[in-house]
């Protein structure tokens, strides 16, 4: 027994775990967190000898250097928050190894009338996996998300993967409940476990094509003109909040092409694309519960700056763009304040290495944030029961339906 440990309890488990009824004891060690003991804390997190890191109104956040996963500022790096559409990017990383990207795919009507964000997709096989995934990363479509969740073998299938895989990124603060982020009970990420999945994501020639495209080109259904006219007629595809809270209006879209086969042009809903010197993209997101949420990723002179924020009250854009020519200036500079890890390694059959923090009073779960050791020192051990295994909006036909919770 160390002198660091603290104390043991028997505690709930992994997803994986809970799912197969599994006990789980939980030994702490010291205050180490995932990444190193300064990302323990709650506050804001900043290197010496540098200037401090820009301001911003978001309850969490990491600026972070994707190369190397040197951590150069955090605020509550491990507090647990609703992620919203930042999670499709952990959808996005599982499956993408997993689904042929030639795959045609027919949504369920389930699929095509999920709330919130959508591209607009109809029960027809006329989509393949590539155009849903540009549907998910580029405009948020929660009902590409759902479909792709189909294509995979269905959503406990999916959810299960998706908590593996955040699992073997060491991103244990993460529990998804959906693959596309509207808030449910118990589903939560964290600054850090965002930039840990984005970096991931960054090693994906696929990932990176998605996040990065600003037009693309969507297959539309062959009565697309009627069905629009009729949404228009309904009031389903008129003016929301885009994401800054502002309004935006869709009724403007051109119409897809007349002849087959049909498509309508979608494009991204990253307002730095374009805008931010060597903006590479990633995800944002938004609903009443998480507040704005943004992952994003830019890449100069050959290095690349990872910045994530979480329940932002409003407009970030401009906040965000400070914060990557923060980390772009200091990165060579500054001290770093912790590390994101990389995957877990194998789990034995009789123990893993976790490390844990408390949630903070903001976060909207009460659980505490736990995870596989990384770089900190000291650890959590976690032991399982005997012979247990390795545990702008869309241009076209998009519409977002009238919803309770918002995602856009």
């Amino acid at each position: 027994m160390t002198s660091g440990l603290i104390t043991t309890a028997l505690l709930g488990a992994p997803p994986a775990a809970q799912a197969r009824g599994l006990p789980v004891l939980w030994r702490v060690e010291g205050n180490g967190a995932i990444g190193g003991d300064r990302l323990s804390g709650h506050g804001i997190i900043a290197p010496d000898g540098v200037p401090a890191p820009p301001k911003t109104e978001a309850s969490a956040f990491v600026v972070a250097d994707a190369d190397t996963g040197a951590v150069l500022a955090a605020k509550d790096p491990h507090g647990h928050y609703a992620p919203a559409s930042t999670l499709k990017t952990l959808t996005a990383v599982t499956l993408i190894p997993r689904l042929d990207k030639d795959l045609k795919v027919k949504p369920s009507e389930k699929a095509c009338n999920v709330e919130g964000s959508a591209v607009g997709i109809v029960p027809e096989p006329i989509y393949k996996v590539d155009d849903l995934m540009r549907a998910l990363l580029m405009v948020s479509g929660n009902d590409a998300a759902v479909a792709l969740a189909e294509a995979n073998g269905g959503m406990r299938r999916t959810i299960d993967d998706m908590n593996e895989e955040a699992r073997s990124l060491q991103a244990y603060d993460t529990v998804a409940k959906t693959p596309h982020g509207l808030d449910e009970p118990g589903q939560r990420s964290s600054a850090y476990d965002l930039a840990l999945i984005a970096r991931a994501g960054l090693k994906l020639p696929a990932f990176r094509e998605y996040i990065s495209t600003k037009v693309a080109k969507f297959p539309a259904p062959k009565d697309y003109g009627k069905k629009k006219k009729k949404a228009d007629r309904d009031g389903q595809d008129q003016e929301g909040p885009d994401r800054d809270g502002q309004s935006r209006d869709d009724g403007d879209s051109p119409a897809p092409t007349k002849s087959p086969p049909a498509y309508y042009e979608m494009a991204n809903h990253n307002k730095l694309l374009g805008t931010y010197k060597g903006m590479l993209g990633v995800k944002n997101g938004w609903t009443s519960k998480a507040l704005g949420s943004f992952v994003g990723a830019a890449r100069r002179d050959g290095h690349t700056i990872i910045v994530v924020i979480m329940h932002h009250p409003g407009g970030f854009w401009e906040e965000v763009a400070h914060l990557l020519d923060w980390g772009f200036a200091v990165r060579e500079k500054a001290a770093p304040v912790g590390q994101l890890v990389g995957p877990a390694p194998s789990p034995t059959p009789s123990s893993s290495v976790l490390a844990v923090r408390p949630a903070t009073s903001a976060s909207p779960s009460p659980v505490s944030a736990a995870g596989k050791q990384g770089a900190a020192p000291r650890v959590a051990t976690l032991v399982l029961g005997a012979g247990l295994a390795g545990g702008l909006a869309v241009v076209g036909y998009g519409v977002v339906r009238r919803r309770r919770r918002a995602d856009v």
